[in-house]
C-alpha cells in the first residue's frame, strides 16, 4: 500500500529551484535511504513529507490518518521544555489519559461522592474507560520505553531535568531522535541521525531500525550504515529523484550500469538526430535547386517529427567533486607527537588517566571512544587550548599543525562565502575564487551568505582554509559529518595520499577501514592502541567481550555453554569487504583487505564450531525442542555469513 505519493513536485528557495518535478512512491514497510550531494534538496523533501513546508508546484499526498515522526538535521524546537518532556513529547495523548485517571481518583476519594453509590458507579465507569485507553496505548510500558531508548542512545537519566536549550547540538539531536523512536510512528523521517552518535550508539540504532516494523526514510551519507538498514535508495540529482531497489552497495553498481546504458542510448539517439538534420538540409537544398515544393513539405514534416522527439539528456558519467589538495609546506621530524602520562579531569571525572601514546611521521591514526569519553579534550590538550593536570605533550621538530573542529559557529552569518574566505585567507578576489571553485563554490555560490550554507558546505569551506595553510600534522574532529558521499570519498582519497601525519576522531566506519593504520581507543581515561582497520579492531573487541562472557558462564559437563549469541552474529556482518564504490586503490590496500577477511573467517569458524558443540549438547538432553530449534537457526545464519565471506575472499584471491 502506498503511504507517500509525489507527482511533479517543484520547490524553490527564493529564486533557486531545489526540486524539479520530483516523482516518487513510498510503499508501506519500505526502508528507504535518501542520498544526494549537499544542497540537492534532501532535507527539503523530508520537510515537505513531514508537512513543515508546502510544495510550490505539483502534488504530494500521504495516506490518511498516518502518524509521522520527523528528526530535523538541526533540531531547533522544544527550547522551553526539559529533556524528559521532549523525550515524552510524542506520548502526549498517554499523559492526557493519565491526568484524567488521576482526576477521577481524586474525585472518588471525596467523602461525599464515595457515599453516593450512583455517582461513584459513574466515576468508576469513566475511570475504567480512561484506564482501558491508557493501557491500549501502551501507557504502563511508556516509562520503560523512554528509559530503554534513552539508554541505547546514551542519554543520561540524570539529564532528564535539564532544559533542552542548554544542550549541545549533538545532545539535542540524540534527544529528538530518541523522542521519535519512542513514539514508533507509521512513517519515520530521519535527517542525518548518525552525525552525533558514537560506535555504540550507531550499532544500537542499526539494530533498532532492523527490528522496526514501520516505514522509514533516512537521509544519510554513512555508507556503512546505509548498507545495514535500507533496502531502497532514492537519489536526488539535478532536482529529480532516481530510485534503486538495493542497499547502498547495490545502488553503486546499479547506477553505474544505468549511466552506461543511458549514455549508449544518448549516443544512438544523437546519431539518429544528426542523420535527420542532414536529411532535412538535403531536402531543403533539393527543393531550392529544383524549385520543388514537395521537398520542402517533406523537410517540414521531418522537422516536426524531430521537434516532437523526446531527447535523452546526456548523462554525467563522472560528476565533479571537491579537490582536497593536501600538500604540506615542509616535512616534520620522524617523531611527530609524544603523549606522556597525561592526566585530565573535569568536575571530578577523570577523562585522561596517565595516557601514553606517540605519533610517527606519515601515520594515519583514528581515535575512537564513547561520546563524552574525552576525545575532543585530548585534541585540545595537544593544541595547547587546554592545560593537562599532569604529564605533557611534546611536538616534534618542524611540526606544522592544522585543526578542524567538529563544530564551529558561523562568525557572521551575513558575510558572503567570498568575503569570508578572502578575509581569512588574505587573498585577492581572483585567486580566492579560483581556490573556492576547487571546493565546489563557483558562479553565484560565492555570493551566498554563510547562514545559507548547509552543514556539508560549511565543512568544505573550513577544510579549504585548513588545507591552504599546508600543515604536516592534521587533527580532524569528525571531518565527514555533514559531507555528502562524493566529498567523503574525495577527502578519504586525499588523506590516503597525504604524505604527512593524520590523527582523526571519527565514527565513520567506512573511513576508518580505508584510512587507519592504527586505532587509538579512549575508554574510561585509558588510551589503548590497536593495529589495523576498524573491522580488525571490532573483531578483537568482540573476542575479548566473548571471552569475558564465557568466563562468567557456568561450566557443565566440562564444557563451556558458549553459543553463537545474537550480538556475535550481528558483528560478523561488520567483517565484510569494503563496499562497491570504494576504489580498490593500491596493492597494499588489497593485501590489508585479504588479511582482514582471513581474520574474520577465523572468528566465524570458531563461532560455528562453538555453535555445533552447543547443538550436540542440546541434542543429548531430553526436551528443550524450542531451544534446540532456536540454536539451529542461529547456526544456519552463521553458516550463511561464513559462505558469503568465503566467496568474497575467493574473489580477492
Amino acid at each position: 500500500m502506498i503511504i507517500v505519493n509525489a507527482r511533479h513536485v517543484h520547490k524553490y528557495h527564493g529564486a533557486h529551484l531545489v526540486l524539479s518535478g520530483v516523482n516518487l512512491d513510498i510503499q508501506e514497510g519500505e526502508r528507504v535511504g535518501l542520498i544526494g550531494s549537499n544542497g540537492s534538496g534532501k532535507s527539503t523533501l523530508l520537510k515537505l513529507i513531514s508537512g513543515r513546508q508546502r510544495a510550490d508546484e505539483g502534488q504530494l499526498t500521504l495516506r490518511k490518518h498516518i502518524q509521522v515522526g520527523y528528526l530535523p538535521q538541526i533540531p531547533d524546537e522544544f527550547h522551553s521544555l526539559t529533556v524528559h518532556k521532549v523525550l515524552a513529547f510524542g506520548l502526549r495523548t498517554l499523559w492526557a489519559y493519565k491526568e484524567e485517571m488521576l482526576r477521577l481518583e481524586r474525585l472518588m476519594s471525596v467523602q461525599e461522592i464515595a457515599a453516593d453509590p450512583a455517582q461513584l458507579d459513574d466515576l468508576l465507569h469513566d475511570y475504567g474507560a480512561a484506564q482501558d485507553k491508557f493501557e491500549a496505548a501502551g501507557g504502563y510500558e511508556a516509562d520503560a520505553r523512554i528509559d530503554q531508548v534513552a539508554a541505547g542512545l546514551q542519554i543520561d537519566p540524570a539529564s532528564y531535568g535539564r532544559e533542552f536549550r542548554t544542550l549541545s547540538g549533538g545532545e539535542k539531536t540524540r534527544v529528538v531522535l530518541a523522542s521519535q523512536l519512542i513514539v514508533r510512528p507509521d512513517l519515520l523521517l530521519l535527517d542525518e541521525p548518525t552525525n552525533h552518535l558514537d560506535l555504540k550508539g550507531l550499532e544500537w540504532l542499526e539494530q533498532y531500525l532492523q527490528d522496526y516494523t514501520g516505514t522509514y526514510i533516512i537521509v544519510s551519507h554513512d555508507r556503512y550504515f546505509l548498507d545495514k538498514v535500507v533496502t531502497r535508495i532514492i537519489e536526488l540529482e539535478d532536482g529529480e529523484a532516481h530510485s534503486y531497489r538495493a542497499s547502498y552497495s547495490g545502488y553503486v553498481a546499479e547506477k553505474q550500469e544505468r549511466l552506461l546504458q543511458q549514455f549508449a542510448q544518448y549516443q544512438e539517439q544523437q546519431k539518429v538526430v544528426a542523420k535527420m538534420k542532414e536529411t532535412i538540409r538535403k531536402l531543403e537544398e533539393w527543393g531550392r535547386n529544383g524549385d520543388n515544393e514537395k521537398f520542402f513539405k517533406r523537410a517540414a514534416s521531418m522537422r516536426k517529427a524531430l521537434e516532437r522527439m523526446e531527447l535523452i539528456r546526456r548523462p554525467v558519467l563522472e560528476r565533479r567533486s571537491a579537490e582536497f589538495g593536501l600538500t604540506p609546506l615542509d616535512r616534520s621530524g620522524n617523531k611527530v607527537a609524544t603523549l606522556e602520562q597525561l592526566d585530565k579531569s573535569f568536575t571530578g571525572r577523570r577523562v585522561l588517566a596517565r595516557a601514553d601514546a606517540s605519533l610517527a611521521y606519515g601515520e594515519k591514526v583514528v581515535l575512537v571512544g564513547d561520546n563524552g569519553s574525552g576525545k575532543t579534550t585530548l585534541f585540545r590538550v595537544m593544541l595547547g587550548e587546554e592545560s593537562a593536570d599532569g604529564g605533557q605533550v611534546t611536538l616534534g621538530a618542524r611540526v606544522r599543525l592544522g585543526y578542524l573542529a567538529q563544530q564551529q559557529a558561523v562568525p557572521d552569518g551575513k558575510q558572503t562565502v567570498l568575503d569570508y574566505f578572502r578575509l581569512e585567507a588574505r587573498l585577492e578576489e581572483g585567486e580566492a575564487r579560483g581556490i573556492l571553485a576547487r571546493y565546489l563554490f563557483y558562479g553565484a555560490d560565492v555570493f551566498r551568505s554563510l547562514c545559507q550554507l548547509s552543514g556539508g558546505e560549511w565543512t568544505r569551506l573550513r577544510l579549504a582554509l585548513l588545507i591552504l595553510d599546508k600543515p604536516n600534522l592534521l587533527l580532524l574532529d569528525e571531518p565527514t559529518n555533514h559531507l555528502d558521499i562524493a566529498s567523503r570519498e574525495a577527502l578519504e582519497e586525499a588523506l590516503e595520499e597525504f604524505p604527512g601525519t593524520v590523527l582523526v576522531i571519527s565514527h565513520d566506519r567506512y573511513l576508518i577501514n580505508r584510512l587507519a593504520d592504527r586505532i587509538w581507543e579512549l575508554n574510561q581515561g585509558q588510551l589503548t592502541s590497536h593495529l589495523g582497520s576498524f573491522d580488525e579492531y571490532r573483531m578483537k573487541r568482540l573476542r575479548q567481550e566473548s571471552g569475558a562472557a564465557a568466563a562468567r558462564m557456568p561450566e557443565k559437563n566440562g564444557q563451556s555453554q558458549q553459543a553463537a549469541t545474537p550480538a556475535a552474529v550481528t558483528a560478523t556482518a561488520e567483517a565484510r569487504p569494503l563496499r562497491a564504490g570504494t576504489e580498490a586503490g593500491s596493492s597494499r590496500q588489497r593485501e590489508r583487505e585479504r588479511e582482514r577477511l582471513e581474520l574474520a573467517l577465523a572468528g566465524l569458524e570458531a563461532e560455528l564450531a562453538a555453535a555445533d558443540a552447543e547443538l550436540e549438547r542440546l541434542g543429548a538432553e531430553e526436551g528443550g525442542a524450542a531451544e534446540l530449534e532456536r540454536r539451529w537457526r542461529e547456526r544456519e545464519a552463521l553458516q550463511a555469513r561464513l559462505d558469503a565471506m568465503m566467496e568474497a575472499w575467493l574473489e580477492l584471491e
